[in-house]
């Protein structure tokens, strides 16, 4: 098991219909084409004999190294220091392109800094998470290897007139090459899915012009940024990565690249993130439309009137979560045949939660049409129709059981968060109803929408604890409570928010990070324990800066930025020890970065 690494250990390239992962020794341990949510190609994260995987490392010598992005952009280096020189390895995937394509390309160039190096160069693909076999070809600049499904060509990069040090060795389950680099000296591959061409040798000026045009197509996106604030380096790495995790066909964003990894090592807590959530996808529009990127806001907004029209049509309630592409099947299955990271089983692919009911995305989906509004994103004719149908909808069946945000499998309850964001949900298409003169049942809304608040306050609120619980009927607390004076239920100054604000500083908070709820005490249908919850821990530094604690968020905040990996990553939880734990990179963490950050400039603005 110690050969796997470390979650934070990893960095993130992409093309805005994939993404891939790459470790600090070099090794893509992570890749599924051609989406996001595609079989995996190389999955050595989950397991590291079945799985496959690409290193390109320094061989035969002792070396540290070192990862960072080159600044305003996701193309990632890997630097390999040793006594006798130092080697880069330079990653990025061309952009991909609005259009869905099985076609991508992965780049990856090596060149020696300082002294000399020998590179390993070991590419074992494992097609389909491993199950499906394959065929290789060898041609005499490269290697194509061939499933019943995909193929994938290895070409070269290289000087015309380099001379060949390279020593070959070739296995039936991939290919290996060990190259010697001196100072001065690049070359390097390129992985292609589904070439129409055969293998072929690129120049070093051919990979350059191709790690320009993806280093000029970042730095432009990145400069239609507004924030200018005390965390700008952070807010911008979050913001790239969020676009990395974009789908540009669909301006779909999935909840994180990765599946199965654990949310505690050793545990069943291991599922499969690779889909938009209707709940991310809506908090992504606060966070990228306080950073000035309206387009992506407005791709977001389509995306979810295509949902909620098919949903209109088929006659069924909106889903919780869809592919990038918008279908809605994720039947959830276990990969028996891999051992899971770190010996992480079960590995789940799909997502069983898909079906659950969860009332708050009504809440979130509302409050982001709300915010965009604000910015100029006005809904059509149509649109307006189908949230008047969601709404009529939801005002029938807001008071029921349900699975809630964490999606809990042990049994519905009535969870004060699902009611919270019904009453958001009405509260917001309420008013953009007389704001724009819309029609719509606006008074049986708006006794709903009172009826909400009325039950909140008297069974959502525990006198006894003098704290909002997690659902009804029971003592216990919840982080996603946390958002209640953000969202304009509760003044951050009301006794009964000051009581749950301690409340929750007492029993989920440890050394400033931030528990979900208490799974020793909840019964959420899991074995084992889990780690404390990166948004949740920034929400917490929202509701400390609203509730008068300034001091406190920002000291709370600062201490969170040391949790993220070394090119500025945050996983879902982070464990006791410190390290990064569940999937990687995951959208919650850094939507919610990029709006505390903002909030919190803001707050401390107006202080001075």
């Amino acid at each position: 098991m110690d050969s796997y690494p470390a979650v934070e250990d990893h960095g993130l390239i992409g093309d805005l219909q994939t993404a891939a992962l790459i470790t600090k020794d070099g090794t893509l341990d992570w890749f599924c084409a051609p989406r996001f949510d595609s079989p995996s190609i190389f999955g050595g994260l989950l397991d590291r004999h079945r799985g496959g995987h690409f290193q390109v490392s320094p061989e035969g010598v002792d070396y540290t190294s070192k990862q960072l992005y080159l600044p305003g952009t996701p193309i990632l280096i890997t630097r390999f220091l040793s006594a006798d020189g130092v080697g880069e390895l330079v990653d990025f995937m061309p952009v991909a392109g609005d259009r869905a394509t099985d076609h991508h390309r992965l780049v990856r160039m090596l060149r020696v800094v300082r002294g000399s190096m020998r590179f390993l160069v070991d590419c074992r693909p494992r097609f389909n998470y491993g199950r499906d076999p394959h065929e290789l070809e060898v041609h005499p600049a490269g290697t194509v290897f061939r499933s019943p499904g995909l193929s994938l060509t290895l070409s070269t990069v290289r000087y015309a007139d380099q001379l060949e040090q390279n020593e070959r060795r070739r296995s039936e389950e991939g290919v290996c090459v060990v190259v010697t680099l001196d100072e001065g000296e690049a070359g390097g591959v390129i992985l292609e899915t589904d070439s129409p061409e055969p293998p072929r040798s690129y120049s070093p000026e051919e990979a350059r012009e191709m790690l320009e045009q993806t280093r000029d197509f970042w730095r432009r996106w990145l400069s239609r940024s507004h924030y200018t604030g005390r965390w700008r380096e952070m807010v911008e790495r979050s913001a790239m990565t969020l676009k990395l995790m974009t789908y540009a066909p669909t301006g779909a964003l999935i909840a994180a690249p990765t599946a199965g990894l654990p949310e505690r090592v050793g545990g069943e807590r291991n599922w499969d993130y690779r889909y938009t959530w209707i709940r991310d996808a809506s908090f992504s529009v606060h966070a990228l439309l306080s950073l000035g990127f309206t387009e992506e806001a407005w791709q977001y907004q389509h995306w979810v009137d295509d949902r909620i029209r098919d949903a209109e049509a088929s006659g069924v309630p909106l889903q919780i979560m869809y592919r990038v592409d918008g279908s809605p099947d994720l039947t959830e299955e276990v990969l028996d045949h891999l051992e899971g990271y770190r010996g992480s089983a079960p590995v789940r692919i799909g997502n069983g939660a898909a079906n659950q009911l969860q009332l708050d995305i009504y809440g979130e989906m509302l409050n982001a049409a709300y915010l965009g509004n604000d910015h100029g994103l006005k809904d059509s004719h149509e649109g307006w129709r189908n949230l008047v149908g969601i709404l009529d909808w939801l005002c029938a069946h807001w008071d029921q059981p349900e699975d809630g945000i964490w999606e809990t499998r042990s049994g519905r309850q009535d969870f004060t968060y699902g009611r919270l964001m019904s009453w958001v949900a009405l509260d917001r298409a309420i008013r953009l109803a007389h704001r724009h003169g819309r029609p719509a049942d606006v008074a049986r809304w708006t006794q709903a929408r009172d009826r909400i608040y009325e039950q909140i306050m008297t069974r959502g609120y525990d006198p006894r604890r003098r704290a909002f619980v997690q659902h009804y009927g029971t003592h216990l607390l919840d982080a996603s409570l946390l958002a209640m004076p953000s969202l304009g239920f509760v003044a951050p100054t009301d006794p009964m928010w000051q009581t749950t604000l301690r409340a929750i500083d007492a029993e989920l908070v440890s050394d400033s990070l931030v528990y979900r709820y208490d799974p020793a005490a909840t019964a959420d249908g899991l074995s084992g324990r889990e780690s404390t919850f990166t948004m949740c821990t920034f929400w917490y530094v929202q509701a400390l800066a609203e509730s008068g604690r300034l001091d406190d968020a920002q000291l709370t905040f600062e201490k969170m930025l040391t949790y993220s990996s070394q090119v500025g990553l945050y996983s879902e939880e982070i464990a006791p020890t410190g390290e990064q734990a569940g999937n990687l990179p995951q959208a919650f963490s850094h939507l919610s970065l990029i709006s505390t950050a903002a909030n919190l400039d803001r707050l401390l603005d107006a202080r001075g």
